[in-house]
């Protein structure tokens, strides 16, 4: 189709014209040939249009049911869209005329299919009324081109739903919330509008500007309305609130009045404010930088010098100052422009170019929809919609009445067209440059260019197409890309509903960036985004911490790391947000206080905490073993510290916390029972005796603590002082059940230690403290092999002097027993195979560091039957407790040899440094079967040449 066989049209055939520039127009002439039938009698005239309301209410006061409601608002729309489409094409109409009427033609539809299916809903639900008995209403907020009264053809329409008060609905089957029954009101109203059945659709509706988004309420009251815009309200909605338009507005509806006055302040400030200008000036910057991401170059509307620039510019003026120039607070652009130059804020010629070029993009988007009631704004490649574009804009109309004007454009062929288009649109970015400021021209870094993408597409309305985009420039794999779709959207969905507050949303939008950014150029991008996401997520309200990640730089790669290498850490500073600020000073996590300072220290600690305060003082313990073993395993992952240093700090913290527990709980107990009478002041006369990973100073992160508790009083006294006189036993006895209480209490943080005292004598079925004597009597006559074995790694870990010095002699005298070695081979042996037996998973595919054979159990089973058989020759084999120190005991003892001991330590820290960093990502103790295969021979040998050679 030629430029001239148009004009040939436009001069014979009208209504041949009208099909050819629009498909749309002849597909809805042969699904209504009555239609076509009347125009071939008498073609439409503007005055054929008008009065959509009256003429819609008509047609469905005969609806019956939802299924013809949709058959005929679609039959309506296609009907009078046509004529409108036949008028454009004839030039029988100005183009804001026409966008005029589309706006009147969807505002009838809209409240006309609300009407009817209003009714419907008060026939099943009852009427919503509010405390007063009042019946409430539901009002729709028309935003964008609709609430501006200037709609496009194929426009999408934004709205917002809102009713005036809660309360419940009165004359149904059952009463219901007023906030259910506009919901489902709600939900039919968008169903009959933008459900595509064999007609078609009336609209597309897009809900998205409602307060929250997609993640808020469907319906709100004014309350919640109002509440939302006070608090949370940001600067895109005041921009989008400034076209809002109550749909069907009547001042003389109370509901209406009282809409409009709650809006207007959060769109309107009364001074002047400048303030916006900055959040402006970054949408615009997102605006150019979207144009670039999705190539928009071609379209009229988000391109550069388009629709949407002119939009702002005057949207702009109307933030800044609208709330001072009252005659600024409209929603039509063209009834804001003239006002533009009556108060000087542009030029009277700048003003003209930019309704010139308004209508002119106005026009060619027009027809571009037209064609094919399809929502585009890009510029066709097709010679055939070229040519229609050609013909259409060469000629129109502006204005109407005595105002109206017929612009024409000499553009015989697509490159004049284009020449008049680039004419308008560099027109329109002077004026946008100017009022916004001029693009920095000094390169963005390419790591600022790309956060700013990024800040571009982070918000709950993000698409995976939005995302793929994004990540193309990262190493993460495709397959991945859904992944951290959900992952981030889910969480964007949730925030947005959240009170966080404009002070809050301005640093996540500002921190995200830099956050996604660094996570998605590391390899473990999958195990690290969820943690951090989860820490971000607990302080979304917290802003101080928020400002923290965002202003200091040091944190964020340093909290990266620690992440990424421990799930531990990660749910720690989810969990207690107050360790962020161990990452404030840069290095301060890899510099671990001394061994010997840690009582100190968290003496100095406690200090600040009311003595009375039992609850706030275990909350500290809490606190001090968090942030110390957070130092601890940043050390670790860092490589500052060796396995055994890290085992060491441990075993040393918790040694304090001991501490600080039995001193809380003598002090507890010594309140209502006194003290026993034999001590003098200060002294207590009890031990606590750790055993295993405590007692061999080989603790980990996830271990418990094996505790005894023993004391050195004199059974036949009682205590003194306190409420209530009771036995030394009991009084020991209480001591015991309160530290075991204490380290039990469980609290959101979960509890200080898990403990475990059935290494006590007898067991669980022993006595919870025990005094020294009879301990030693156990540990002589009474012990099983496997206890001689645990109190090879017993140790006292709290006591005095004297206590201390007792117990190494009991436990030195009691491993220096002499035992028959085949017996005792054989015990061990037998031991060490019902454990495997009982507690190995046997799987063929991987290895159980711990319990599998050639793991650790294995070398600490060596370990303690070298200290068990030879201790009573070599007494230096009962001094350590540690396994270390132990093999090398052995060595100086020459029960080993150099090489020998030297191995057994290789393959123990070896094994426990890899237990270490499982712990730290919070899997268990298990790797694949084809790793420490040579070192598990090498065990497996040691253990045949030392119980079968």
């Amino acid at each position: 189709m030629l430029l001239s066989d148009l004009q040939n049209l436009a001069q014979n055939s009208p209504l041949a014209l009208a099909q050819t520039l629009s498909p749309f127009v002849e597909q809805t002439l042969q699904k209504q040939p009555q239609l076509l039938a009347k125009w071939q009698k008498q073609a439409p005239t503007p005055e054929s249009t008008g009065n959509y309301a009256e003429r819609l209410a008509q047609v469905l006061a005969m609806v019956e049911d939802e299924e013809a409601l949709a058959h005929q608002l679609r039959l309506f729309r296609h009907r009078e869209m046509a004529i409108l489409s036949f008028l454009q094409s004839n030039k029988l109409a100005s183009v804001d005329w026409i966008f005029g009427k589309l706006s009147e033609l969807a505002e009838a539809l809209i409240l006309g299919a609300r009407d009817w299916l209003f009714a419907r809903c008060c026939e099943e639900y009852g009427t919503p009324m509010n405390s007063l008995g009042e019946p409430q209403e539901l009002l729709i907020l028309g935003m964008g081109k609709l609430g501006g009264h200037e709609l496009n053809f194929s426009s999408d329409i934004d709205l917002i739903f809102t009713y005036p008060d809660a309360g419940e609905t009165v004359g149904g089957r059952k009463s219901i919330e007023n906030s259910k029954f506009f919901t489902r009101l709600g939900q039919r109203l968008i169903k009959a509008l933008d459900q595509i059945t064999l007609d078609g659709f009336v609209y597309r509706t897009d809900m998205r500007l409602r307060p929250f988004g997609d993640s808020g309420a469907l319906v709100l009251s004014f309350a919640a309305m109002e509440d939302y815009y006070q608090e949370q309200g940001r600067d895109w909605e005041r921009y989008a609130m400034i076209k809002a338009k109550i749909l069907g507005e009547d001042l003389q509806n109370i509901n209406h009045r009282y809409l409009k006055s709650m809006l207007r302040p959060f769109v309107y400030r009364r001074y002047l404010d400048f303030s916006a200008i900055q959040s402006l000036r970054e949408m615009k910057e997102k605006i150019s930088r979207e144009v670039v991401r999705r190539q928009l170059n071609d379209n009229i509307k988000l391109g550069a010098g388009g629709i949407r620039e002119i939009e702002f510019i005057v949207q702009t003026f109307q933030m800044v100052r609208g709330g001072r120039d009252k005659i600024l607070q409209e929603r039509s652009l063209l009834k804001v422009l003239p006002h533009l130059a009556t108060l000087k804020l542009l030029q009277a010629e700048q003003v003209e170019q930019l309704r010139n070029a308004y209508l002119f993009l106005r026009q060619v988007e027009n027809v571009l929809q037209a064609i094919e009631d399809k929502q585009t704004q890009t510029l066709p490649t097709d010679a055939q919609d070229q040519a229609r574009l050609i013909f259409a804009c060469r000629e129109y109309w502006q204005g109407s009445g005595e105002n109206a004007q017929l612009i024409q454009h000499d553009m015989p062929d697509w490159s004049d067209f284009l020449a008049v288009l680039n004419g308008y649109q560099q027109q329109v970015r002077a004026v946008f440059n100017q009022i916004i400021g001029e693009e920095d021209d000094e390169d963005d870094t390419p790591l600022n260019a790309q956060l700013a993408v990024w800040q571009d597409i982070l918000t709950a309305d993000m698409t995976e197409e939005d995302l793929a985009s994004v990540l193309l420039n990262y190493p993460v794999k495709p397959e991945d890309y859904q992944t951290i779709f959900q992952l981030l959207s889910a969480t964007f969905q949730d925030w947005v509903k959240r009170p966080i507050g404009v002070r809050g949303r301005k640093v996540l939008s500002q921190l995200m960036p830099k956050v996604i950014d660094a996570i998605c150029q590391r390899e473990d991008y999958l195990v690290l985004l969820p943690r951090i996401l989860n820490i971000l997520d607990k302080i979304t309200l917290r802003t101080t911490y928020l400002e923290l990640l965002q202003e200091r730089d040091q944190i964020l790669p340093l909290l990266l790391t620690l992440c990424g290498q421990s799930i531990m850490i990660a749910e720690q500073i989810a969990r207690h947000p107050m360790l962020l600020d161990e990452l404030i000073i840069q290095n301060s996590l890899t510099q671990v206080i001394g061994l010997s300072d840690y009582k100190t220290t968290l003496n100095e600690f406690l200090i600040r905490i009311p003595e009375d305060d039992e609850e706030a003082l275990i909350d500290a313990l809490r606190q001090f073993k968090q942030s110390h073993i957070l130092r601890i395993a940043s050390a670790d992952i860092l490589g500052v510290l060796p396995v055994m240093k890290i085992s060491d700090h441990l075993t040393y913290l918790a040694e304090a916390i001991i501490g600080a527990v039995v001193k809380m709980a003598w002090k507890s107990v010594q309140q209502r029972f006194g003290q026993p009478s034999h001590l003098g002041a200060g002294e207590q006369d009890f031990a606590v005796i750790g055993y295993g990973k405590l007692g061999g100073i080989e603790l980990g992160y996830n271990s418990d603590l094996d505790l005894v508790f023993l004391h050195n009083a004199p059974l036949d006294a009682e205590t003194v002082g306190g409420k209530k006189s009771i036995s030394n036993h009991q009084f020991y006895l209480k001591l015991a059940q309160k530290i075991n209480a204490m380290f039990n209490l469980n609290t959101s943080a979960g509890v200080l230690y898990e403990v475990d005292m059935r290494l006590r004598p007898s067991g669980e079925a022993g006595l919870l403290v025990s005094t020294f004597s009879a301990y030693e009597s156990y540990q002589q006559t009474e012990a099983w092999t496997w206890e001689s074995q645990a109190l090879v790694r017993a140790r006292c870990v709290y006591g005095n002097a004297e206590l201390i010095e007792k117990f190494e002699r009991i436990r030195q005298k009691t491993l220096a027993s002499e035992r028959a070695s085949g017996q005792l081979r054989q015990e061990i042996c037998e031991m060490r195979q019902k454990m495997y037996q009982h507690l190995s998973a046997h799987h063929s595919e991987s290895f159980n560091l711990k319990t599998d054979k050639g793991g650790i159990t294995d070398i600490e089973f060596i370990a303690q039957y070298l200290v068990l058989n030879y201790a009573h020759q070599s007494p230096k084999m009962a001094v350590w407790s540690d396994n270390v120190r132990i093999f090398d005991a052995a060595v100086e003892c020459n029960i080993l040899s150099d090489s020998e001991g030297e191995l057994l330590k290789h393959c123990y820290t070896s094994l426990r440094n890899r237990i270490h960093h499982l712990n730290l990502l919070g899997q268990p103790s298990i790797v694949p079967q084809a790793e420490f295969v040579e070192m598990r021979q090498q065990v497996e040998q040691m253990w045949q040449k030392i119980f079968y050679e």
